[in-house]
């Protein structure tokens, strides 16, 4: 009989989290993170495989008592799937701070924070720890630099986590281009009070927010990310970062380009896009 392996994910409520839950269940366990107490029954329906924990991304207290939750009913977490997010939209001169601090909270600090909960408790002894970072972390997109700057920090921080602390874990990048999830709805939602407000951009802000709902519309299938997360949960070897999608192999060429010449290109993207139509 096949041993169960047992996993952990955050944001398991919807989008790309639901989906690798749904999966993942079906043979494992897959302890379940979840803030919207709504959306509990949304877990348990799955069977009982999924064990649901509640975690709050932007409440520390809550994700320490996650930790302890979790390390009360296992002994070992195979693998570790960070995936909570947010999106902070606004343009540089005019964002809030606060919404600036909220976002590096929840999309860095957060899964830093739990993660080493469970490293403290040896739950994570040659386990893998794979994050969904985004083809944001490539590359500085207008607007939306709060989102591109925490996933480039995400990377960065686990990155040096995995050398620091050696063979015992596996640090995993999943960098996918636009999918078609909820995020996009979420974010337009999010941040209607910055889209609302900011005059100055507002054409900008108009073309942000169609593009966001058309993304959650159009983008890849979730289900594209679900298969380069088993690949990367199978391999004897796994690479360190993979993308998802043609634009992220495209973010990634871009990103190699010198900063003065992204920012040009940049520049004449916002003017074709934004201001001449």
């Amino acid at each position: 009989m096949k041993t169960k392996k047992t996993y952990v994910i955050t944001g398991a409520t919807s989008g790309i989290g639901y989906e690798t839950l749904k999966e993942f269940s079906k043979e494992n366990i897959v302890f379940a993170g979840y803030r919207n107490s709504n959306l509990l029954d949304k877990l348990t329906n799955l069977g009982e495989n999924v064990i649901p924990f509640y975690i709050d991304m932007n409440d520390d207290n809550s994700i320490i008592e996650a930790g302890k939750f979790i390390a009360s009913k296992t002994q070992h977490v195979d693998t570790m799937f960070n995936i909570a997010g947010c999106v902070v939209a606004g343009a540089m001169e005019n964002l809030d701070v606060n919404k600036l601090r909220m976002q590096f909270n929840v999309n860095t600090f957060s899964h830093i924070e739990f993660t080493q909960q469970l490293l403290h408790a040896n739950l994570l002894e040659n386990s893998r720890i794979i994050n969904i970072s985004s083809m944001a972390s490539f590359a500085v997109f207008p607007y939306v630099a709060p989102y591109c700057a925490s996933k480039r920090a995400l990377d960065i921080l686990f990155n040096i986590m995995q050398v620091e602390y050696g063979d015992k874990i596996k640090v995993i990048s999943i960098k996918p281009g636009v999918i078609a999830t909820p995020l996009w709805d979420k974010s337009v939602e999010g941040n209607k009070d910055t889209l609302l407000n900011d005059k100055k951009y507002e054409k900008a802000y108009n073309y942000l927010r169609n593009n966001a709902l058309s993304n959650g519309k159009n983008g890849l299938n979730v289900k594209e990310v679900i298969k380069v997360l088993k690949k990367a949960d199978r391999a004897k070897h796994p690479k360190t970062s993979y993308t998802v999608g043609k634009d992220a192999f495209v973010a990634s060429f871009f990103s190699k380009l010198p900063q003065a010449l992204i920012n040009k290109i940049l520049r004449i993207g916002i003017k074709l896009k934004i201001y001449n139509n």
